[in-house]
């Protein structure tokens, strides 16, 4: 099944190889989890007057049953490295929140 994406660049332009890496990445979660409901990213990039390359930022909203997870997530001006940090990060949140979940499980069985 493909996991519902939502792109969002405000103020750069989504090259199609930047477009086909956050997807690429996007899939890869639903390996942790498989039970993402959604995942909305937003590229933010340098204001139209930086001079010393301010950094991209990155945010990404993963929508599970319960609370939805987000990272922010700011990196230097290379968009392609900013992308794969935020979503590593994302991949984190992701595994912590699936181990909770089993840990909660365990617990509600033991008792």
């Amino acid at each position: 099944m493909e996991l519902p994406l939502t792109i969002n660049p405000n103020g750069i332009p989504l090259p199609d190889t930047t477009e086909a890496l956050i997807r690429e990445k996007a899939a890869r979660l639903g390996r942790f989890y498989d039970r993402i409901v959604g995942c909305r990213v937003t590229l933010e990039g340098p204001g139209g007057h930086h001079r010393n390359g301010s950094p991209y930022k990155v945010r990404i909203e993963i929508s599970v049953p319960g609370p939805d997870l987000v990272v922010n997530h700011q990196a230097g001006e290379n968009l392609p490295v900013a992308i794969r940090e935020a979503f590593e990060a994302a991949q984190r949140r992701l595994q912590d929140h699936v181990r909770l979940l089993r840990e909660d499980r365990r617990y509600a069985e033991s008792a």
